[in-house]
Order: C-alpha cells, then sequence, then structure tokens
C-alpha cells in the first residue's frame, strides 16, 4: 500500500476511534439537552396540559398571548432589576474577598474556607437561614437595625425590601465562586511587576490601579458574564424566600414559568414564555459580545 493511500486510510481509522469515544457523550447530551429543546419547541405551538388529554395545535397564540401578558413583562422586569442590583456587589465583594486573602499570609486557608463555605451550600439551607434573619420582631436584621436606633424594616412584607433581602442573600451565597476565580487571577500576577513598580515609586494605590485592575480585566470580564447569565436564571432565592410576594412584586420570569407549567398545567404556554425568554437572552448576550468585541477592538488599535 502507498504512502498517498495509507494517510487517508489512517485518518478515517482516527475519525472513527475519536466518535467512538465521543459517542457516549453524544448519546447522553441528545438525550438530556437535545430532545427535551426539541420537545418543548414543539409544545410551544400546542395546548399541551400537564394533566394529559389530547393536545391541539395552536401555531403562536401561546406566544402572542406572553408577549401581551402584563404579568410575564411585570416578571421580566423583576429578573432585570434584581440582576442589575446583585451583579455589582457580587463582582465587588468577590474581588474584596480575594484581595483580603492575597495579602493576609497568616491563616490564608482558613480564609478560603470561610469565604467559599457559603457557596456550597443548598438554595434551601439559605433560604432557611435568610427566613429567620427577616422576621419581623426578633429576626437578626431587625435586631440589628434596633441596636442603632432605626426601625424595623418589613423584609419580606414590602416590595423594595423584600427585593433588597434577597440581593443581600444571593450575593452572600455565591460571592465565593467569584472569589475563588478573582483569587486563581491575583496568583497568576507576576511579582515582578510589583516590584519593578516598588523600585520606581509607586505606592499600593498606584499599583492596584495601574497593575492588579488592569491584569485582572479578562478574570472581570468572564465573571460578569457568568453573573449576568446566572443572575438572569434566578428562581430558587426567590421562590424559597419570598414565594414571589409580596403581590408578585419579586416574582421573576422562571417562577411565573413555572407557575403557568406546574401550578395552572399549562405545559404549551410556559414552553412558549420559556423560548421568549431563551430569545431574549440570547439577544442579551449577543448585544453584550458585540459591544466587548468593539471595546477590544479600540484597545487593539490604541
Amino acid at each position: 500500500m502507498s504512502s498517498s493511500t495509507a494517510a487517508p486510510r489512517r485518518s478515517r481509522d482516527a475519525t472513527a476511534t475519536g466518535l467512538a469515544f465521543v459517542a457516549p457523550f453524544l448519546l447522553v447530551y441528545a438525550l438530556f439537552l437535545v430532545v427535551p429543546l426539541g420537545m418543548g419547541l414543539i409544545n410551544g405551538f400546542t395546548d399541551a396540559s400537564l394533566v394529559g388529554g389530547d393536545r391541539e395545535f395552536v401555531g403562536a397564540a401561546n406566544f402572542a398571548e406572553a408577549l401581551t401578558d402584563p404579568a410575564l413583562w411585570r416578571s421580566l422586569g423583576v429578573t432585570v432589576v434584581f440582576t442589575l442590583a446583585s451583579t455589582p456587589p457580587l463582582i465587588a465583594v468577590g474581588l474584596l474577598m480575594a484581595l483580603l486573602t492575597h495579602h493576609l499570609a497568616p491563616a490564608r486557608w482558613l480564609w478560603r474556607l470561610v469565604f467559599f463555605a457559603p457557596y456550597v451550600l443548598p438554595s434551601s439551607a439559605i433560604a432557611l437561614i435568610f427566613v429567620w434573619i427577616y422576621q419581623p420582631g426578633f429576626g437578626l436584621a431587625d435586631a440589628l437595625l434596633g441596636m442603632v436606633g432605626a426601625e424595623p424594616v418589613g423584609w419580606l412584607s414590602r416590595p423594595v425590601a423584600a427585593m433588597l433581602g434577597v440581593v443581600l442573600a444571593t450575593v452572600w451565597w455565591t460571592a465565593g465562586f467569584n472569589f475563588l476565580l478573582y483569587l486563581a487571577a491575583l496568583q497568576a500576577i507576576p511579582g515582578d511587576l510589583y516590584e519593578a513598580s516598588s523600585l520606581d515609586g509607586a505606592s499600593r494605590v498606584q499599583q492596584f490601579f495601574g497593575i492588579t485592575l488592569p491584569m485582572l480585566r479578562p478574570t472581570t470580564g468572564l465573571i460578569a458574564v457568568l453573573q449576568l447569565l446566572a443572575s438572569l436564571k434566578v428562581f430558587d432565592q426567590f421562590y424559597l424566600i419570598t414565594g414571589g410576594g409580596p403581590q408578585h412584586s419579586t416574582r421573576p420570569i422562571l417562577q411565573y414559568v413555572y407557575e403557568h407549567g406546574f401550578t395552572n398545567y399549562r405545559i404549551g404556554y410556559a414552553s412558549a414564555v420559556s423560548y421568549v425568554f431563551f430569545a431574549l437572552v440570547l439577544l442579551l448576550t449577543a448585544a453584550h459580545l458585540s459591544i466587548r468585541r468593539r471595546r477590544e477592538g479600540r484597545l487593539g488599535h490604541a
């Protein structure tokens, strides 16, 4: 066999071997992701119900109802407000904890444990903790306010306070993930940069803004994207802490989907709403990536 014919055969054998290795993953991926996505899209065009029965094709009626339902847009607004309110503090707190851990030499392992430990707790445990903290009269939050002479706050009965309470619970719970990413990025910054800047007379503040923050820019961009996507998908905290109340003022869009799909049994309508939300998230992600590419292009030409 000539070398010219042996090379394509080896390539085909290598391809077949590679497909054999990835086939189990592709099967599971198709079974648990591709197929449910397809079934959900099909359900969005029907009047499928959780209680069974014959389903009928209704065309775009579910999508039209979703786009004209004020309750959906209110739930979407709650999701957007939560995303805008929680993302900046989650980034800032994660960076602050990483800086403290990176510069505190004694018991550094203890700081890592303390800052990351809440992240591994289940959402049900977090909800139980903060429901007790926010209890009127004897909760820790009102007790701390009373120590400084402030009036008690209806954390679970007032819309603004309920939103703030969920944001605080989320920051305490999930900032540990951002902390780990920032800590790894800080440890990857070459120490020679700080030594050279010290010889030039740079202060700690100048080093932070001139070296640390620019070197952390890629990590900050990654954390911002991950945090935006995670905040848009919020469900557990609101459902378990506030239940969407008072008067649906803290009901995110995924709870709206859950209630219509599993409380009102309208699986077809809930599927349509899910795909409307999916399209909005795709548009937001595309806009963010476009803005980021333009910014990186301007920096590259500068």
